[in-house]
């Protein structure tokens, strides 16, 4: 949409009457159209069924299934209302309903759309919550629960190199299941969009195949419904629920360590999720030979498909995302700013989103513009922590007894691989987590040439893209020097 055309400045000849309702929806569809990519539009938009009424002021959207509508619901709900209103002139209430499945079953051929609307007649009064979907036949089968979280999709997760690859994989799991890449196991420190992805494929293939049996679920729950099946002698629901999946998505499973009939179980889960070519995908903190605790013959199973690793998010992809957030909740964030908080909060995108939320809460408290200085005192009690806890010194020290090397050897000229090597570890560690220059670095260095010190920044910033274990290691120090 251009910048010059938004919906508060709509010319009056866009504006339709309230006496004329029929044209209502057709109008709001054809400004949607100019606004969304068409395949968007095509896709959501235009399947609606829709009914106005009460003069124009109530306009209500049938959609086909509950995953669509919850769809429509988190993704275009809000825009759909405010076009409808710019077009009307007046305030439009906006309801969507589910389609009644018999109307939905054997629509009049040639019948115009709000004839599928007819059982909405008895809807309840405008009183009533909005958004709601119509309950369903007292003896039509329950719905197959996903626990998917539909604004957790591919367009709503910000790409970078940090999660390039894995977005790839995700992306080809969602649209071809069940072939290449299964399983898919996806591993990653503490909020940096491991289960974002998850269910982004989920959500994909349930656009596409609406019918296919999903189900989201965190590795604890799994390990909770193994407990009570063995305590009301429930196997055959639990394998009911877990054998006959089109797709499994399990978060965090390095949950199952130690835990003898919880790994027993999911391996035969996944036997037979596989046997009958079903796509499961799985998340972790670490890649799978790291797991510990869980039998090899199912961290084998995991590492038999395709892994890959989420990484922290570097600077320009921090920045996107803090934009991304700050527009989702309706505000712009200066470009200034986004650096300012991007370059201080590095850990992952959970910490983000906290510092984000701090700073729009902070400007709107105190009634102020965002700028810098506002983010500043906003986050006054996070830079004062950070700048304590993290220093050169504190890395030096923390990456020597990692290695067990001595301090004293980060400055030294001393050039074997046991001590080089941890010394370019930690100085790239002291670029990614402090605010000190090249220069800066390789002064605490021994007096080392910036030079020196970039060289070493590349090239493990190279290596952990390629060593799972190197990242590995790199992960551990990171986390134990933010504490």
């Amino acid at each position: 949409m251009s910048s010059s055309r938004s919906l508060s400045d709509a010319s009056a000849a866009d504006v339709r009457p309230p006496q004329a309702p029929a044209d209502l929806w057709a109008a709001c569809v054809e400004r949607l159209a100019q606004e969304l990519p068409p395949q968007q539009v095509n896709t959501w938009i235009r399947p609606l069924q829709a009914r106005v009424t009460d003069g124009g002021t109530r306009v209500t959207l049938a959609v086909a299934n509950r995953f669509k509508l919850d769809w429509v619901r988190a993704q275009y709900a809000g825009k759909i209302s405010a076009v409808l209103q710019a077009v009307a002139g007046q305030p439009v209430a906006l309801e969507l309903v589910l389609t009644p499945r018999e109307v939905a079953a054997r629509p009049a051929a040639g019948a115009p759309a709000a004839a599928a609307l007819r059982a909405v007649d008895a809807a309840p009064s405008r009183t009533e919550a909005l958004l709601r979907p119509l309950p369903e036949p007292a003896a039509e089968t329950p719905q197959h629960t996903h626990r998917l979280n539909p604004s957790l999709t591919f367009s709503t997760l910000v790409e970078g190199s940090a999660n390039r690859m894995a977005r790839a994989a995700a992306m080809h799991v969602a649209a071809s299941p069940g072939q290449l890449y299964n399983p898919l196991f996806i591993y990653g420190g503490v909020g940096l969009g491991k289960t974002h992805l998850v269910h982004a494929i989920g959500n994909q293939l349930l656009v596409e195949r609406p019918e296919a049996k999903v189900l989201y679920i965190h590795a604890e729950q799994f390990v909770s419904d193994v407990v009570k099946s063995y305590q009301r002698k429930t196997f055959d629901a639990f394998k009911q629920r877990y054998h006959n999946l089109d797709l499994l998505l399990i978060d965090d499973v390095q949950f199952f360590a130690n835990k003898e009939r919880t790994q027993e179980e999911f391996f035969n889960a996944f036997e037979a999720l596989l046997a009958k070519k079903s796509h499961i995908v799985m998340t972790s903190d670490t890649y799978p030979k790291g797991l510990t605790d869980i039998h090899e013959r199912l961290v084998s199973r995991f590492d038999s498909g395709l892994t890959v690793a989420i990484e922290p998010p570097e600077l320009e992809m921090r920045v996107a995302i803090l934009i991304s957030k700050a527009a989702a909740e309706g505000t712009v964030l200066p470009e200034d700013v986004a650096f300012f908080v991007a370059k201080n909060v590095r850990s992952n995108v959970r910490e983000l989103e906290g510092a984000l939320r701090k700073v729009l809460a902070y400007a709107r408290f105190n009634q102020r513009d965002i700028s810098i200085a506002l983010a500043r005192e906003a986050l006054k009690d996070l830079l004062s922590i950070q700048n304590r806890q993290i220093s050169v010194e504190n890395i030096q020290k923390t990456v020597a007894d990692f290695y067990k090397i001595k301090v004293a050897d980060m400055y030294s000229k001393k050039r074997p691989a046991n001590i080089a090597r941890p010394r370019q570890i930690a100085m790239y560690l002291a670029k990614e987590l402090t605010q000190k220059s090249l220069p800066e670095i390789g002064e605490l260095f021994g007096g080392r040439d910036h030079t020196t010190v970039l060289h070493a920044v590349r090239k493990i910033a190279a290596e952990r893209q390629t060593h799972s274990e190197l990242n590995q290691q790199l992960h551990v120090l990171e986390q134990t020097l933010k504490g």
